[in-house]
C-alpha cells in the first residue's frame, strides 16, 4: 500500500476497531448484568440486539448510495454520533422498552459505521484500487473483539454496565468522530452531483443473486458459531477450558489469512480466495469430527482463517466483478440478507444444537459448501469504467 493509502487506512482501521468493539460486540459481556439490572431475562437484550441488525441491514442500500453520492467523511462521522447516542440511552435505561429503542439507535449507527460503509468509503475513494486498503483496516479491526472484550470487561469490574456505555459513548466522540471526519477526504463537487443525480437501477441479475445467497450463507455460519463456538466444541468431546482456548486461535488466524489475503492471494482474483475460504469451514469440521474434541484448536485455526478472508471477499468481490460505480448502494443490497442471517442464525443454531449436538456442523459446513458450489456459478466479466 502506498504512502498515500497508509493514514487513511490507519484512521478507518482504528475507528472501525472502535466501531465494532463499542457495538456489535458488546451485548456478549453487557447483556447478563443488564438483564439482571431490569429484571428479565438475556434473551430480551439478544432479541433487542437482533432487531437492531435486522434495522441495520434494512438500512443498507440507503447508506450505500449516501457514501456513493457524498463519499464516507459525513456518514461515517454521523455514525460516530449515533452510536454515542445509542450507548447513551442504553446506560441510562431503566425499562425494556428504553432499552430496546436505544439498541435500535444502535442498529443505524451500525448500518453507517460498520465495514459496509467502511468499504463503501474506500472504494469511493480509491475506485478499482480499493482492495489493499479494505484488506489494510480489516487487519486492524481483526482485533475488535481482543481489544474490545477486555475493555469492557474490565469496565464492567470496576466501574459497571452502564459507565461502560457512557465511556464507549465517549471513545466514539473523541476519538472515532475526529479521525473520520478529519482523516476522511471531502469529495469534490459531491452536492452538484448529488442535486442532479437519479437512483441508480441495479437490476438484480444472476450475479447479484448469487453473492447475496454466498454472503448469506456464510455469514449464517460466522453469526452462530460467533455465539455457540464453545458450546458446539463441548459436544464433540473438548472439555470447557480447551473449548475457550480454541476460541481464542480465531481472531489471531483471522488475522494471519487476511495477511496472505494481503500478500500472496492479491496476485489473484478475489474469486479464488473467496472459493479457498468456503472450504476450510467444512476441512476444520471433518477434522473434529474425526480426531473428536482433541482437535478443537485445529478447527478454530481452519474456521477463523476463512473467516478472516470472507470478511475481506465480502468489499473485494463485488468491487471486482461490478467495479466501483455505484459500489455503496450495491453492496448495501448484497448485504442486506447477510445481515438478516447473520441475526437470526444465533437463535435458529442454539435449538440446532439441542437436537443434533455436534452434528449441526454438517449444517453449517453445508451452508459453506453451498456457497462454494455458487462461487463456481459466477461468471467474471470486464468491470466498466
Amino acid at each position: 500500500m502506498s504512502q498515500r493509502q497508509l493514514p487513511i487506512i490507519l484512521a478507518l482501521g482504528t475507528t472501525q476497531t472502535l466501531a465494532w468493539a463499542s457495538s456489535y460486540y458488546l451485548p456478549a459481556l453487557i447483556a447478563d448484568p443488564m438483564a439482571r439490572d431490569l429484571g428479565v431475562s438475556s434473551n430480551w437484550i439478544f432479541g433487542a440486539f437482533s432487531a437492531s441488525l435486522v434495522l441495520s441491514a434494512m438500512l443498507g442500500p440507503r447508506i450505500g448510495r449516501q457514501i456513493d453520492l457524498f463519499g464516507g467523511r459525513q456518514v461515517l462521522s454521523a455514525s460516530n454520533l449515533t452510536i454515542a447516542a445509542g450507548l447513551v440511552l442504553l446506560g441510562l435505561s431503566r425499562s425494556v422498552p428504553v432499552m430496546a429503542i436505544a439498541w435500535l439507535v444502535l442498529g443505524i449507527g451500525m448500518a453507517m459505521g460498520l465495514y459496509d460503509a467502511a468499504f463503501a468509503a474506500l472504494g469511493r475513494i480509491y475506485g478499482t484500487e480499493a482492495r489493499r486498503p479494505i484488506t489494510g483496516i480489516t487487519l486492524m479491526a481483526g482485533f475488535a473483539s481482543t481489544v474490545g472484550w477486555p475493555l469492557t470487561a474490565w469496565g464492567l469490574a470496576h466501574i459497571g454496565w452502564r459507565e461502560t456505555c457512557f465511556a464507549w459513548a465517549a471513545a466514539n466522540l473523541l476519538v472515532g468522530l475526529p479521525l473520520n471526519f478529519f482523516m476522511l477526504p471531502a469529495i469534490t463537487g459531491a452536492k452538484q452531483t448529488a442535486a442532479t443525480a437519479e437512483k441508480p437501477h441495479l437490476p438484480l441479475d444472476r450475479t447479484m443473486v448469487l453473492l447475496a445467497f454466498i454472503f448469506a450463507a456464510v455469514w449464517t455460519v460466522t453469526g452462530a458459531m460467533a455465539a455457540h463456538f464453545p458450546r458446539i466444541l463441548e459436544t464433540t468431546g473438548a472439555t470447557p477450558v480447551e473449548a475457550i482456548a480454541a476460541g481464542a486461535l480465531i481472531g489471531p488466524a483471522q488475522v494471519g489469512a487476511r495477511m496472505l489475503e494481503a500478500g500472496f492471494l492479491s496476485r489473484f482474483h478475489p474469486l479464488w480466495s473467496t472459493r479457498l475460504a468456503c472450504l476450510t469451514h467444512p476441512i476444520g469440521a471433518v477434522v473434529v469430527a474425526i480426531f473428536g474434541g482433541a482437535a478443537a484448536s485445529a478447527f478454530a485455526l481452519f474456521h477463523g482463517s476463512g473467516n478472516g478472508i470472507l470478511t475481506i471477499a465480502r468489499g473485494t468481490l463485488p468491487l471486482a466483478i461490478f467495479g466501483p460505480k455505484d459500489f455503496g448502494y450495491r453492496l448495501g443490497i448484497i448485504g442486506a440478507p447477510a445481515r438478516m442471517a447473520q441475526a437470526v442464525a444465533p437463535l435458529a443454531f442454539g435449538l440446532l444444537i439441542d437436537v443434533m449436538g455436534a452434528k449441526v456442523l454438517i449444517v453449517s459446513s453445508a451452508l459453506s459448501l453451498s456457497a462454494l458450489a455458487a462461487l463456481f456459478l459466477i461468471r467474471t466479466r470486464p468491470r466498466p469504467d
